[in-house]
């Protein structure tokens, strides 16, 4: 009889506990108690400000590949620079007069600054996006086209050298550049590279700046078909005469 009622209680307490007798709930109510740890300053970033960021670097690339200048020591100014004078060592002490930038190196220090992240110091521009400099009908003919190019701009497709380039737009110079360095930017691409222009005057960029301030957009190439190859700026044929000698102005000799 007594072997009989103790057997439940040997087959209960029979290996290890593990406490599967306690209550549940208990536990549980317990582990629902403890909060949770702070999860301040580990949100994901929103995507939109990822968006931004994004776009925010891509704009900074793109004003830097624009006007960078190429990070030379003449890019870094956006106009250019001022002309400036070599000294050329006449004397034992190395003294002597300045001598002043040509006209053609004063414009291709504007045009580095300005002009070569699109066309490039060599002249042959980019293949589908920026026409090349170097033998371009624009630049060998006259010189109104290619005045009317660089101060009021130009879009839409252009065919040069029969290339069609068409994926860019160059923007107006006429409010950032004054008339002397875009005559001395267009005097230098005109006899770079084997061009065989002549030099461009202020005074020609000057009248035309008036003859265009009422045009507002740019050129496009049919605007430019419609001018003649071998139309020169205002005032170019007479700037480029040769001057007349001044009138003799002594007293005739007395008469005998």
């Amino acid at each position: 009889m007594n072997e009989s009622s103790s057997a439940p209680e040997r087959r209960v307490r029979q290996g290890m506990d593990y406490g599967e007798t306690e209550d549940v709930n208990q536990v549980h109510a317990a582990i629902q108690r403890e909060k949770r740890e702070p999860r301040v300053g580990l949100e994901p970033l929103s995507l939109w400000l990822i968006a931004i960021y994004g776009l925010a670097i891509f704009c900074g690339g793109a004003y830097l590949g624009r006007y960078s200048g190429n990070f030379s020591g003449d890019g870094l100014d956006p106009l250019g620079g001022a002309p400036r004078s070599k000294k050329s060592a006449t004397g034992p002490g190395g003294a002597g007069p300045s001598q002043e930038l040509s006209q053609a190196d004063r414009g291709k220090k504007i045009f580095s600054a300005n002009c070569a992240t699109c066309h490039q110091m060599s002249g042959t521009g980019v293949a589908g996006q920026y026409p090349p400099l170097a033998g371009s009908e624009y630049v060998n003919g006259g010189t109104r086209r290619l005045g009317m190019i660089v101060l009021k701009g130009l879009q839409g497709p252009l065919t040069v050298k029969g290339m069609q380039f068409g994926t860019a737009v160059m923007q107006p110079w006429d409010k950032t550049l004054s008339d002397a360095k875009i005559a001395d930017v267009l005097t230098f691409i005109r006899q770079g590279w084997g061009n065989k222009g002549g030099p461009v005057v202020m005074e020609s960029i000057a009248a035309l700046r008036k003859e265009l301030a009422s045009h507002p957009d740019s050129f496009t190439e049919a605007d430019l078909k419609a001018v003649p190859e071998d139309a020169n700026l205002p005032g170019a044929e007479k700037s480029a005469e040769a001057p007349k000698p001044a009138a003799n102005t002594a007293p005739p000799p007395p008469k005998g």
